[in-house]
């Protein structure tokens, strides 16, 4: 399975839309499609192909990945480099339009899904036992 850490490069810091999320699988199912041999037409349910191989959809392990990211860095000293630009409030005032996606939000939405809460980063078994992809790749 060489295709998942290719496509999931730096995805711990991605801030994904909508767009990306749905490109994703679809670019995951082509490859997957090729590994087994399988064309469109043949018809075979994506179901079908990804039990096959025994793969979990690739958006469940990004969502895991940016977790267990924000986990490490939430355990971090509060005087951490990496900890202290958690924190940063820039100045200055946004372009006109609608704001971009940041990076917190999708964790907001990740943790959201997987019903857990940033008190429990600090556990860091308890933290990995909820936020893991059930994935065996």
């Amino acid at each position: 399975m060489v295709i998942r850490p290719v496509v999931l490069y730096g995805s711990e810091c991605w801030a994904t839309k909508v767009t990306d999320e749905r490109r994703l699988p679809v670019a995951e199912m082509r490859m997957l499609r090729w590994m087994c041999g399988v064309t469109r037409m043949d018809k075979i349910r994506n179901e079908y192909a990804r039990g096959n191989l025994k793969v979990a959809p690739i958006i469940g392990k990004l969502e895991s990945n940016r977790l267990r990211w924000y986990g490490h860095v939430m355990r971090r000293e509060e005087n951490n480099i990496v900890r202290k630009v958690m924190d940063v409030k820039l100045n200055g005032k946004r372009n006109r339009g609608r704001p971009k996606k940041r990076w917190i939000e999708c964790i907001r939405q990740d943790m959201a899904k997987k019903e857990v809460s940033d008190r429990l980063t600090s556990d860091r078994e308890k933290w990995k036992r909820l936020t893991c992809c059930t994935d065996p790749t």
